[in-house]
């Protein structure tokens, strides 16, 4: 795997071997290694993980943190990696950033894969107060690990997973973990989701409390035409780190290599 770092990029990992590529992009307090569990179980396929701006090995690159920004790179990304044949996979709020990337409809894309993601119109649940109180969810390691443990999964996790989580939210610039929930997590996008024209795979966690499979009915389904609607059982939102097998299966039978 050939990892790029440039100034003015976000740093990604690019994989080759059999398209269309998987990009993927990960969750608010995530990185590139957050996908580790699936990319390893994707032998002889090409694939892209990237840190976003502002997160892990990017944490440098200056901001503005915005989604618009994050849909900016990821064309600026996949044009320096020479990929054109690819399938966008977004968690969460990279399933958001995915739907922004998709409604551009740029040359290549071939469809989308949104893992928890980020609905098009923002819940009714995600209010000022809440999203005020999201925003100090990354303040500590102790209130990451609170996040993790109360509201992020569902299931027990090894202690190396554990770890990890804890110090991939905490490895973010200051203005990048404020971002998603001050702001982020409450813009409504419906009208480029509604631009996508590629085939869409929608996939929720069966005990997932940050985007339930009744919040991406109701507010991400609609907005997209035709979308395929898968959900993993027992999973809560961090599915890439929970059910990274069933995601792949999902992936696959979605996006097969060509």
């Amino acid at each position: 795997m050939n990892t790029t770092q440039k100034p003015l990029l976000p740093v990604y990992d690019h994989r080759q071997g059999a398209g269309p590529t998987l990009v993927f992009l990960h969750y608010w307090g995530g990185s590139a290694r957050t996908w580790d569990l699936v990319v390893d179980r994707l032998a002889g396929r090409d694939l892209l993980t990237v840190d976003f701006r502002g997160w892990n090995r990017s944490s440098n690159l200056t901001g503005p943190y915005t989604l618009r920004r994050f849909a900016e790179d990821t064309l600026a990304v996949i044009a320096d990696s020479g990929i054109t044949d690819y399938v966008l996979v977004g968690h969460s709020m990279g399933g958001k950033v995915a739907q922004l990337v998709a409604a551009t409809r740029p040359a290549g894309l071939r469809g989308i894969v949104l893992v928890g993601s980020g609905p098009a119109k923002p819940a009714t649940a995600v209010t000022a107060e809440y999203r005020e109180a999201l925003s100090h969810a990354y303040d500590s390691e102790e209130s990451v690990a609170r996040a993790r443990d109360d509201v992020l999964t569902a299931t027990e996790l090894p202690a190396s997973i554990k770890a990890q989580i804890v110090a991939d939210s905490r490895a973010g610039a200051d203005a990048a973990r404020t971002e998603w929930p001050l702001r982020g997590i409450a813009e409504d996008i419906a009208e480029h989701t509604r631009m996508i024209s590629v085939p869409s795979l929608v996939v929720a966690g069966g005990n997932d409390r940050v985007e339930p499979a009744g919040v991406l009915i109701n507010n991400l389904v609609p907005y997209l035409s035709g979308a395929e609607f898968v959900v993993i059982p027992h999973t809560g939102h961090l599915i890439p780190l929970e059910a990274p097998a069933d995601l792949v299966n999902a992936i696959t039978a979605f996006a097969p290599a060509a």
